[in-house]
């Protein structure tokens, strides 16, 4: 088993102090940054990702994957900075106004952040002119926006209509999600994407991205 694939294991485990230690091994060898990242961590958060999605591993795993992924990843960051490296993109994620959840959000975060992406996480309660701010300010070509409540649906639909007004919209892709919502709601407020899960998400945050 070679060095990537021996990070790769360690963190779909969750052995964080492992993964720590390999990343190090690895730079030590002369690895690059980005081939340790994107072979080794990325890797990893790709398979349990997939798990993830056919529910075979669950929130805690995830949770405990993604400490190890940032754990490997901070000590990466400042050489990647080095070789200039850049990351798919950047987006904006939150749970519309009205709306306290957010394991959900998180989840989603860490998996999108698997995929290489460079994500700024809104929080929840987002006012819907605040994902058009941080858009902007922050040159996000993708917005991904939650609502778990079906009293909170309305809000992605404003959201929506805040980059219309904005003269933003053609800008971002909008994608929603959340529990109560569906493909043919995400339709109808014209949205770009809906997915119904976080693995999805990443996958299809990941492939808009490309595309642009």
């Amino acid at each position: 088993m070679s060095i990537l694939e021996e990070i790769s294991s360690a963190l779909q485990r969750g052995k964080r102090k492992e993964v720590t230690q390999l990343v190090q091994q690895a730079i030590d060898e002369g690895l690059s940054a980005a081939k340790i990242l994107e072979e080794g961590l990325l890797a990893g958060m790709s398979v349990i990702g997939g798990k993830f999605k056919n529910n075979e591993v669950f929130v805690p795993e995830v949770l405990v994957a993604a400490r190890c992924m940032n754990a490997g990843s901070a000590l990466l960051k400042p050489l990647l900075q080095e070789e200039g490296a850049e990351p798919l993109g950047t987006v904006c994620l939150g749970t519309v106004k009205g709306d306290l959840h957010d394991i959900g959000k998180n989840i989603v975060r860490m998996m999108v952040e698997g995929k290489g992406i460079n994500v700024i996480d809104l929080g929840v309660d987002v006012e819907s002119e605040k994902f058009v701010e941080c858009a902007k300010e922050n040159n996000c070509k993708l917005v991904l926006c939650s609502a778990l409540l079906t009293t909170t649906m309305p809000a992605l639909k404003e959201v929506i209509e805040k980059f219309v007004e904005a003269g933003y919209r053609d800008q971002v892709k909008i994608m929603v999600g959340g529990a109560p919502v569906t493909q043919s709601f995400a339709d109808s407020i014209g949205a770009d994407a809906y997915t119904p899960d976080a693995a999805s998400c990443a996958e299809k945050a990941a492939e808009l991205l490309r595309a642009m």
